[in-house]
């Protein structure tokens, strides 16, 4: 009985030429068994990622199941090996199995690993770049490039620059050749195989040998090319593979299949197997035929699409160019290298912010696959799925800003959906500002982008309950007997409204409660209001019922009324700066809740703080220019009350400091009140210049956030009250030296090609 054929074919994870170089071989090789490089507890997860609606990129994703933060995903593209291997098999009957550690033994020794894009994911790397050793080896000094040379522009090349040999006998070939290259690295440097190097090959030879026992004459293994090496030759004895993996390491884990996209296949997103180039890659893939012309008619198409001009005479010098690089260079296809620069020298003439716009768009680009409907999942992940297509709610790897209009249904529910995945932690949207010029509380606008790592946070929050809804509720409901800060609490009940989450709203209101009554610190009382205010006031363009959140808000108001007096007195510098912020808060939080007896008891006590001499000079005129603006003072009462801030017995920075409070930011009050600008005018113009000095830089900060209109009227009333004409065009041209100016006029009229 002849002994079972193996033939190893080791492959770069995610390589169009590894792809296509597989195909040929297995055709050759025609196995009736197939073992792929992945997690053996992955084999009921086969059928799933071979299925006509499975569309890559996808990846495999395995979850502790007590702790879905520690995860692990293998993602496959269209032009990865271990894919078309796949797909191949199972399309042929052929069973297919893969080889590596269980998911079980790998997240019992790997902890959740939080990256930029909160992925919880890594692999193992060895510890020498054995590509980057054959690539010194044949003469290079760029490893990619010479793995693209080699392995990844096999069968683009034209018909009469490829081998004569069949292209699966010379696809054996190559791949045996690889192997033995490997080895010798292998042998180079075998401290690069670690204790987990070791224990990944031996239960790669265990699963061989098993299969081999079950009758399989003639296997194909697909793995990394490291571990080619181990794999062909000589297997040591069973027992000794035995010994290495007994006592591995288990946990309960469950494993699925998510989308995922061309960016997250990138080494530049953080992925240990990642590439540089996956758009390019799969251009090379699918585009045997005159990839590169090709290509830059896709880069030509992006270009144009970004309003850029780009002809057709363009696209053919930058194909004339990127080949003659090519032959330059000694390369046997032009590669990513040659088309770039020739992108950039004749598409993009020199410019690279273009020349980014087509790395992001089509060298990395984004595409997102799909999975078939009945992938494992969890429940609240089968709830968001429905309630997304019901909403039509696509979800999209590059960012799309959608507006939404709440007063109609949908647009209502669509803003409840996000906001309750906001409350999970599942970040598939942000709010931004409307784009539409609106003064309504009507419309929201969101920026949405969905990232595949999204789907470890759907998982971890299934935890909180089996529907959005249900979950959003019940992860409210906890933070309310969390002991958060009152700011917090409020924060949460205004997130409880936008979600529409009205059994959440109770525990939360008896919190917040609990905690405005012992909590005697005012300015917390403050930072808590304007967010309740906001629920209230919007509370009835939503729909929601605010009736339980009125009282509460009632009487955090009031406590605030009685406590300010007395936490106002005997401040410095920064405490009245911080106050005057909580206290700027409060009072636009008190014209949202548009209740006459709830500004009336507001500007009571503003009143009686206003007039007191031991409130801080900021506060005093902030108290002061809000009662003059609500009618409570009239502008000669105001005017007074400035003259008295700015007399003699006052410091000049606490002057300042009351001119700065009371302009507020705005210089309406200076432009279109006479009296109010004279007394400023005649304050300053009193100052000595110690004290000018002093008060100089409180000044500067209080002006600063004046208008270009109001900086001129204010100019022209003081040239009036100085005794100037009051002509716009005389203050534009009174203070131009015409001499020293000539010489500017006359280059810039020599630039706009007008005058003599």
């Amino acid at each position: 009985m002849p002994s079972p054929r193996l033939e190893v074919l080791g492959v770069r994870h995610h390589g169009p030429g590894s792809a296509r170089s597989v195909l040929a071989a297995l055709e050759e090789a025609q196995p009736d068994a197939l073992l792929v490089e992945g997690p053996a507890d992955a084999d009921p997860l086969i059928r799933l990622l071979a299925a006509e609606d499975a569309i890559p990129p996808v990846a495999l994703l395995a979850y502790a199941a007590e702790d879905p933060r520690t995860a692990v995903f293998w993602p496959f593209a269209v032009f990865s090996p271990e894919w078309q291997a796949i797909t191949w098999a199972v399309r042929r009957g052929i069973t297919v199995r893969f080889c590596d550690l269980p998911a079980a033994t790998v997240l019992s020794r790997w902890a959740a690993e939080s990256t930029d894009d909160g992925e919880a994911a890594r692999r193992p790397r060895v510890r020498v770049d054995p590509i980057g050793w054959l690539a010194e080896a044949a003469g290079y000094d760029d490893p990619e490039r010479w793995w693209e040379d080699v392995v990844e522009q096999r069968g683009v090349l034209p018909p009469e620059r490829q081998d004569a040999a069949t292209p699966g006998a010379a696809a054996l070939a190559g791949f045996g050749a690889l192997t033995q290259a490997m080895a010798a690295v292998r042998a180079e440097a075998p401290e690069a195989s670690g204790p987990e190097e070791t224990r990944r090959e031996a239960f790669m030879r265990a699963v061989i040998r098993d299969v081999q026992r079950g009758g399989a004459e003639r296997v194909v293994v697909v793995c990394g090319a490291w571990h080619a090496p181990a794999l062909a030759a000589r297997f040591p004895a069973a027992t000794a593979d035995a010994a290495v993996l007994r006592g591995r390491p288990k946990r309960k884990v469950a494993l699925t299949l998510v989308p995922w996209t061309h960016s997250r296949l990138s080494a530049a997103s953080g992925y240990g197997a990642g590439i540089t180039s996956p758009g390019w890659y799969h251009h090379l893939f699918t585009t045997p035929d005159r990839p590169i012309t090709r290509w830059l008619v896709e880069v030509a198409g992006v270009l144009r699409r970004a309003d850029l001009p780009v002809s057709s005479a363009h696209v053919i010098e930058a194909v004339r160019l990127a080949e003659a690089l090519a032959v330059l260079r000694g390369r046997p296809l032009a590669g990513l290298a040659e088309v770039t620069e020739a992108t950039r020298s004749v598409l993009c003439e020199g410019n690279d912010v273009a020349l980014d716009l087509v790395t992001r768009r089509l060298v990395v680009g984004e595409a997102m696959g799909s999975v078939p409907p009945d992938a494992p999942t969890v429940p609240l992940e089968a709830d968001l799925d429905a309630r997304s297509r019901r909403l039509r709610l696509r979800r999209e790897p590059t960012p799309r800003r959608v507006d939404l209009d709440l007063r109609t249904p949908g647009g209502l529910d669509r803003s409840r959906l996000l906001h309750q995945l906001g409350e999970l932690g599942v970040a598939w949207g942000r709010v931004v500002d409307s784009e539409v010029r609106s003064t309504g509380t009507f419309r929201e606008s969101w920026e949405l982008e969905w990232a595949p790592s999204l789907a470890i946070d759907v998982i971890e929050a299934s935890t909180w309950g089996t529907t959005v809804e249900e979950a959003a509720t019940a992860r409210l409901a906890h933070r309310a007997e969390e002991s958060g800060t009152l700011a917090d609490l409020t924060a949460a009940v205004e997130r409880c409204l936008l979600a529409a989450l009205p059994d959440a709203l109770p525990p939360l209101l008896a919190a917040l409660d609990a905690r405005a009554a012992g909590d005697l610190d005012v300015s917390h009382l403050m930072e808590a209001l304007p967010a309740l205010a906001r629920s209230l006031r919007y509370g009835d363009v939503r729909g929601t019922d605010t009736g339980a959140l009125r009282g509460v808000t009632d009487a955090l108001l009031a406590r605030i009324v009685a406590g300010l007096p007395a936490a106002v007195g005997a401040l410095d510098e920064s405490a009245a700066a911080a106050l005057a912020e909580h206290a700027t808060a409060v009072h636009g939080a008190v014209a949202l809740l548009n209740s006459p007896a709830d500004r009336e008891q507001w500007l009571d006590v503003l009143a009686a703080l206003a007039g007191r001499d031991d409130v801080h000079g900021l506060l005093g005129g902030r108290f002061t220019r809000w009662l003059r603006d609500a009618g409570r003072l009239d502008p000669q009462a105001a005017a007074i009350r400035l003259s008295r801030a700015l007399s003699w017995g006052q410091s000049p920075a606490g002057q300042a400091a009351w001119i700065e409070g009371f302009l507020g930011g705005s210089g309406m009050e200076l432009a279109h009140d006479a009296e109010l600008l004279r007394t400023l005018d005649g304050w300053l113009g009193g100052l000595v210049d110690e004290d000018f000095t002093a008060v100089l830089p409180l000044l500067r900060r209080a002006f600063a956030d004046f208008g270009t209109a109001e900086r001129r009227i204010i100019a022209e009333h003081v040239r009036r009250l100085s005794g100037g004409a009051a002509g716009a065009s005389d203050a534009v041209t009174d203070d131009i030296d015409l001499v020293r100016a000539r010489p500017a006029v006359r280059t810039v009229a020599r630039l706009l090609g007008v005058g003599g």
